[in-house]
């Protein structure tokens, strides 16, 4: 082979790899919402309830401000003093989640849990700005609805959860924050999982959690795990390093999807000490 046609078969096989490159690329940034969201389809509808489990609720549906209606249950605890408003993660619905719901019940909380657009029995499709008018109808539906004061909620956002939860609390303080197995944003998370790839260009979702927390001065708490094999815990950290004081770190066992089980006498025990501190905070 001359010098010549080993050139000329060099140049053909770069052009290819660059071809299957720029293809991956845009395969990522066109269909990226596939890798993102996980929702059971709304032709699969929720066969779990709270009664199931032995609490009694109030099945809602919750209207947004764009026309999409909400899956939601609201579940009372015995003389409450505090609602937690749950932002569940990226996949499954609000029946995948009764073991952290009996742990927050029993703490003496009410909750409202939803799915968000796309999710579970609720309309519409997943997207970022969609995410945070789900969260804002919740969050009407406590303050407005039920007239509940901002201080006596407590938002818990669950690894992308955490995002929303963040972006909420950032416009709309709360009485709390409490974010488990969450990361600081979506290009982190492109940056560690598609390395070979320009993640700032190749995002279209933010979740800036980082960021949104910088504006949050409500007291937090964070959960997560040195274990936890999808977000990092190094995200946790940095996430705590962001936030403002009050704030605490509790570091769990377990994986990402099972730390919560795993770890559930470590981290009732933390959120029932964090509950402790916003009374204390509270008194005159």
């Amino acid at each position: 082979m001359s010098r010549k046609e080993w050139l000329r078969g060099l140049r053909t096989l770069l052009a290819m790899a660059l071809a299957v490159y720029v293809g991956l690329g845009l395969y990522l940034y066109i269909f990226q919402a596939r890798y993102l969201y996980f929702p059971d389809r709304p032709s699969h509808p929720v066969q779990a309830t709270p009664a199931e489990v032995g609490l009694a609720f109030a099945p809602l549906k919750l209207k947004t401000a764009d026309g999409e209606t909400l899956d939601a249950w609201f579940i009372p605890a015995p003389g409450a003093r505090r609602t937690l408003l749950y932002l569940h993660g990226n996949g499954g619905y609000i029946g995948h989640r009764f073991d952290p719901i009996d742990v927050f019940h029993r703490l003496g909380l009410n909750i409202l849990i939803f799915d968000y657009r796309g999710y579970g029995a609720s309309t519409g499709s997943p997207n970022e700005a969609g995410t945070y008018a789900d969260a804002l109808a919740a969050w009407s539906y406590l303050t407005q609805t039920l007239h509940i004061p901002p201080r006596e909620i407590i938002l818990f956002g669950e690894s992308l959860g955490g995002a929303v939860a963040a972006w909420l609390a950032e416009r709309h303080p709360p009485g709390g924050v409490i974010l488990y197995a969450s990361f600081t944003s979506i290009e982190d998370m492109a940056r560690l999982v598609y390395p070979a790839f320009p993640a700032r260009l190749l995002v279209r979702y933010r979740y800036d959690t980082r960021a949104y927390l910088a504006n949050v001065h409500a007291p937090l708490l964070i959960l997560h795990s040195p274990q936890d094999e999808i977000i990092p815990f190094s995200q946790g950290q940095a996430l705590f390093q962001a936030a403002n004081e009050p704030r605490r770190l509790l570091e769990l066992r377990g994986g990402h999807n099972d730390a919560l089980l795993v770890s559930r006498d470590v981290y009732a025990r933390g959120v029932a000490e964090f509950l402790d501190g916003l009374r204390y905070e509270s008194t005159p």
